[in-house]
């Protein structure tokens, strides 16, 4: 465990380093707000302030003030609060319920706590990379109720931040983190039964590929053996998601990742790695119809989980306590 300083959100939380960095008292912009805030990376372009407060951005308004770095990339500072009000319905469909939307405005406010750094110029980049932000454009009366209703709440684990990460549809399962990326064991991102995100149309799918589609993406693991005949799932993980992948050549296999063959396969062909089925039919051996379930990496919050949970009546820390069991949710 590592002491980490968060000037960004003017708290101090015991961290550890597997999705957060080890920060210290270096000046951060963000720190002179008059409340919490931080800063967004908005890339490169030109930006104006505008006559009524915040300013306008490749087209688009934004809340904050903006600082051109050396490169003429543009960096806003803007208060956590309002930031957040553009986040989550970015993040979700603001015409979801009221409860789901509150418990993705807690993970999406953690979420920045635990990423603020002074040693960068900024702490966020507003895309999926982190979280998808878009200004005052993307802001919604669902969205601004949603953090509002919520304001300064975050998610704590053993007096620290927790660690949160979401993804659309889990497929009937969440995700171990440590099963996903390798790194520390956390208890509350073991991975739970989720019986809530069947109306995903995710929760289910099928693709068609070639074996020539394969081939192409792993010439060089697949050259040794000659011609690929066949691919099964070879290792699964505790929630059903393959994580080693046999590719049965002429002369022998050769064995990949999971999330290697969904990266170079693509992330839109291949939604999840909870494959349920590898199907060639005898007619076309060259074809391979692959079944699984979900869209995304499958650790923490299962967004059309907390959807369903909604839906049935349960609140925003029911949703919470569901997909993160053992943390709290304080007032940062």
């Amino acid at each position: 465990m590592r002491r980490a300083t968060f000037l960004a959100g003017v708290a101090v939380a015991t961290v550890t380093p597997f999705f957060a960095r080890a920060q210290d008292d270096e000046f951060d912009p963000a720190s002179s707000a008059s409340g919490q805030a931080l800063r967004v990376l908005l890339g490169q372009g030109d930006a104006q302030t505008l006559p009524g407060g915040g300013f306008n951005f490749g087209g688009r308004p934004y809340r904050g003030t903006f600082l051109r770095q050396p490169d003429g990339s543009i960096v806003t500072t803007v208060p956590l609060e309002e930031y957040l009000y553009s986040v989550v319905p970015r993040e979700m469909p603001p015409s979801w319920p009221a409860a789901a939307l509150q418990a993705q405005a807690v993970c999406a406010r953690t979420y920045v706590l635990q990423r603020s750094s002074p040693r960068r110029t900024y702490d966020l980049v507003p895309s999926e990379a982190d979280q998808v932000y878009g200004g005052i454009e993307s802001e919604s009366p669902a969205g601004r109720a949603a953090v509002d209703a919520t304001a300064a709440q975050v998610l704590r684990f053993d007096n620290g931040f927790a660690q949160i990460m979401y993804s659309s549809c889990c497929g009937g399962h969440t995700e171990a983190s440590s099963d996903a990326w390798g790194g520390a064991f956390f208890p509350y991102l073991a991975g739970v039964v989720c019986t809530h995100c069947s109306d995903s149309p995710n929760f289910r799918w099928k693709r068609d590929l070639t074996l020539a589609q394969i081939e192409a993406a792993f010439v060089a693991e697949i050259a040794p053996f000659g011609m690929l005949r066949a691919i099964r799932s070879s290792v699964l993980d505790g929630s059903g998601r393959v994580r080693m992948m046999e590719l049965t050549c002429e002369r022998g296999s050769a064995f990949v990742k999971g999330g290697a063959f969904r990266s170079r396969i693509g992330a839109r062909i291949v939604p999840s790695l909870l494959i349920t089925k590898f199907d060639a039919a005898p007619q076309t051996p060259d074809r391979l119809t692959i079944e699984g379930g979900g869209l995304g990496h499958g650790v923490g919050l299962c967004q059309w989980g907390a959807r369903g949970m909604a839906l049935e009546g349960a609140s925003s820390s029911d949703i919470l306590n569901f997909y993160f069991p053992g943390t709290t949710i304080a007032h940062d």
